[in-house]
């Protein structure tokens, strides 16, 4: 731009003081919003850097307080050189402004960074105004009478035009977002829209209306200045919006000084009409809504400085909750992977028992053939001592053969592999053939081995005879172990389920009673575990296994019965029941 004009100092000067009265109106309107706009910009920007919106917002506060700038030194300045300077660069800072809001928008609302196809449209938008501001197509000259310069019409309507879109993107953007979102966001999209909308609106309609009615002669020069101005309190309702998002849903990360910002940018402009106002009156209403905003101020930052430390106590007691919860977690996952290792050592253990019980099976089967051979006489008469002899071992290789049966079914079981075949069965049946199994051994140690006769008839059990055999036979075969004096009675009886007080409704109830040694309450919840044997049994039966009560609970369990103890203490007898469902 190449302007050789002549400082018109008297004539600008003339032009200032006539309009005196008008000035402090424009102090109010470019002043105020400027420094109400660079408090909220910078303040959100340093609330967080690293945010995109953040930073495009401190943008839009810094390219707005230089357009006041610039348009304040047109105002209040004589010479015609920097007002024609001041005035060249409106242009620049209008489209930047107008971009610059879309852009913020955009990102405000879609929570992402434009596309590089999008950011280059905004920077073709910004071009054709780079290129024509030092140009004629911009300002033309001087008006010497007005102190103003002469606008270039189509540089003008083209920034103008570039406003008008971008207020139509913002809107129809805001719309489309506003239809999908949830309740919160559709609060927090209506409140940017509105005040987005009000400052573009304001600053293009004011702008472009003014330009208009100008060239058309509707009104002259000098008032249309004066409407201008109206339009720069489009961003204080802008940044009113933003204060009130900031405040009430937390936009921008920001918290308690948010409150802060906005009491301090009303009192500022509240104080700053006192520059304007001459009527007194006005400056005592003034001062009343001035106080009144100060006092509410200092509420409402109390108030939101209360919730915000629930706010934040809230958080940390989640944050809290959470690392808890990810410690829990993480325990519960070692514990899972550890159950996993253990399971699949338990599997191991329970092969490498089947395995060493088959093993097992074999020299005491043969041991107990050649023992029945040197009974029997088969090689030779043998002596009274020898024959005593050859008890002992013949009895030892029975335990021997029991436990290696006790540990083959117990892997059978644990490992799945064992199959009921259930059928009906006289249960009396089957208990008398173990008792008829168990005399000789009960007569031997001089006790009494009976079967309790049934008041009526028993009803049949649909069961795996054989299995629930071998759990009786256990039992009964515990009892007269370790009964010392006395003896073992077996009784069964059907059981209503009521009356009798079963634990798993009709049922017949078998129960096996001896006057042995007892059992502590304090071992009865373990009597049936794997390998668990009373206190006082290995007194009396040392090559006991802890085996046999396993297996029988594992076969009743699995005929669908249940099996408990009951003792009244040591010394005091013990009565083995078993509950068997009806067929």
């Amino acid at each position: 731009m190449d302007f050789n004009f002549v400082t018109k100092i008297e004539t600008c000067y003339s032009f200032i003081e006539q309009n005196q009265e008008f000035l402090r109106f424009v102090y109010y309107s470019h002043i105020p919003t400027t420094i109400v706009t660079l408090i909220i910009g910078f303040f959100v920007f340093f609330n967080n850097k690293k945010l995109l919106v953040n930073r495009l917002l401190l943008g839009i506060a810094i390219v707005f307080s230089l357009w006041t700038s610039f348009d304040l030194i047109i105002w209040i300045f004589y010479d015609s050189r920097l007002i024609m300077f001041s005035w060249a660069l409106l242009g620049i800072l209008n489209v930047l402004l107008f971009v610059l809001s879309a852009y913020f928008f955009y990102v405000f609302i879609e929570k992402r960074d434009v596309s590089l196809k999008n950011k280059l449209m905004f920077g073709f938008l910004i071009l054709p105004v780079l290129l024509l501001t030092p140009t004629f197509f911009n300002l033309s000259d001087f008006d010497i009478t007005n102190c103003q310069a002469t606008e270039g019409l189509y540089f003008t309507n083209y920034y103008y035009a570039v406003g008008f879109f971008v207020a139509l993107f913002v809107f129809i953007l805001g719309l489309l977002k506003y239809r999908k979102a949830g309740s919160v966001s559709k609060r927090q999209i209506m409140s940017l829209t509105i005040g987005v909308e009000l400052f573009l609106v304001s600053f293009f309609v004011t702008g472009f209306l003014n330009s208009y009615f100008v060239s058309v002669g509707f009104i002259d020069d000098a008032v249309s200045f004066k409407l201008e101005q109206y339009g720069l309190f489009g961003m204080t309702f802008f940044m009113g919006m933003l204060a009130y998002m900031i405040v009430r849903f937390k936009a921008f990360n920001i918290k308690l000084i948010g409150a802060q910002a906005l009491v301090i940018s009303l009192i500022i402009l509240i104080a700053s009409q006192f520059a304007f106002i001459q009527i007194p009156i006005n400056r005592v209403l003034n001062l009343v809504a001035l106080v009144l905003i100060t006092g509410f101020g200092y509420i409402l930052i109390r108030s939101v400085k209360r919730e915000v430390a629930q706010r934040e106590a809230l958080a940390v007691a989640n944050e809290e909750i959470s690392e808890r919860k990810e410690q829990l977690q993480k325990i519960s996952d070692h514990l899972s992977i550890a159950n996993d290792k253990l399971k699949e050592l338990d599997t191991a253990k329970t092969e490498f028992v089947s395995i060493v019980a088959h093993q097992l099976q074999g020299p005491p089967t043969t041991v107990k053939g050649y023992s029945m051979l040197l009974s029997d006489g088969s090689y030779g008469e043998m002596s009274a001592e020898q024959k005593d002899v050859l008890q002992k071992i013949f009895n030892a290789n029975e335990q021997q053969i029991e436990f290696v049966n006790d540990l083959l079914n117990v892997s059978r079981m644990e490992s799945g592999r064992v199959n009921f075949v259930f059928e009906k069965c006289n249960i009396e049946n089957i208990c008398k053939e173990v008792i008829d199994n168990v005399f000789v051994k009960a007569k031997n140690k001089g006790l009494y081995l009976e079967y309790g006769k049934s008041i009526g008839s028993i009803p049949e059990v649909n069961i795996d005879k054989s299995k629930i055999k071998e759990a009786v036979a256990n039992l009964v075969d515990n009892a007269v172990k370790y009964t010392k004096k006395g003896g073992v009675s077996v009784s069964v009886k059907e059981c209503d389920g009521i009356a009798e007080k079963c634990l798993i409704g009709n049922h017949l109830r078998i129960t096996v009673s001896d006057t042995g040694i007892g059992v502590p309450k304090s071992e009865m919840a373990h009597l049936f575990s794997k390998f668990s044997r009373g206190k006082d049994v290995k007194r009396l039966n040392a090559g006991g296994t802890g085996l046999g009560l396993y297996v029988a609970k594992m076969i009743i369990e699995g005929n669908h019965g249940h099996v408990w103890i009951e003792s009244e203490g040591d010394g005091k007898g013990s009565k083995f029941i078993v509950e068997l469902p009806v067929a």
